[in-house]
């Protein structure tokens, strides 16, 4: 039963995703200037790279924990994703920054997927630790919990209702830096939640999702620091 909800919520959430991109595609506010040519191949890299970060990430924190199998990982799937396409732009030749497009979509799929995560209790993995807090949700084992499920996905649906409303409004900032923005805020509200998670640790109380999400809020930071100050406000919008 559970795979089937998480199943669902996987769909749903690539359904909300792609929705959200046709839509930020029809403000005409946000390009995409990835050459024609290469949009195929930019795309495989991209879902490459996720796959193999969302699989080898998500297993190696089971392990970690002591749990056997196999398992994915949304922070997995955009550390892979993030290499992939910056390696994969070095390679092809492309200066300019792509990512923009993808900013909504992203913070969309996984508001909504992690709502599968929650709906499929134990045995996703992804519950919070003990709490007496008046919200904490019983998974099915008698132990209250931390929901940390609906936490990440609040705080990305609070993050796409800003972003849309600051593209709506011509914000320049936004336009250019949105994906970098997106992640960045993932990844430090991901930093938070992992606290609340009962993942093994690598050392101290930082489990290799607490890594990552420096790692990835480290990169959001840096080339928002970095984007070029002398492109045009159209220019721009291409980052």
């Amino acid at each position: 039963m559970a795979v089937a909800i998480h199943a669902s919520f996987d769909v749903l959430a690539w359904i909300a995703a792609g929705a959200a991109a046709l839509w930020l595609s029809r403000t005409g506010r946000v390009s995409f200037p990835v050459p024609q040519p290469l949009r195929l191949t930019y795309l495989a890299a991209l879902v490459f790279g996720a796959g193999v970060g969302a699989v080898a990430f998500g297993t190696a924190n089971l392990w970690l924990s002591g749990v056997p199998g196999i398992a994915r990982s949304i922070e997995g799937a955009v550390v892979g994703a993030i290499v992939a396409i910056e390696t994969y732009k070095r390679m092809a030749g492309i200066n300019q920054r792509t990512g923009a497009r993808f900013a909504l979509p992203f913070a969309v799929g996984v508001a909504v997927g992690r709502v599968g995560c929650f709906l499929s209790g134990l045995d996703d993995f992804t519950y919070g630790t003990p709490t007496s807090l008046p919200w904490a949700h019983d998974f099915g084992d008698g132990v209250p919990r931390h929901p940390v499920q609906l936490y990440e996905s609040l705080a990305m649906a609070a993050f796409a209702a800003v972003y849309v409303r600051r593209v709506l409004s011509g914000d320049r900032f936004f336009i250019a830096n949105g994906f970098y923005l997106a992640v960045g805020g993932y990844g430090l509200q991901r930093f938070a939640w992992e606290f609340l998670k009962p993942y093994g640790t690598l050392f101290g109380p930082f489990t290799l999702f607490h890594l990552l999400s420096a790692g990835v809020l480290l990169y959001a930071i840096v080339m928002i620091a970095t984007a070029p100050k002398s492109e045009s406000a159209h220019e721009r919008a291409f980052a």
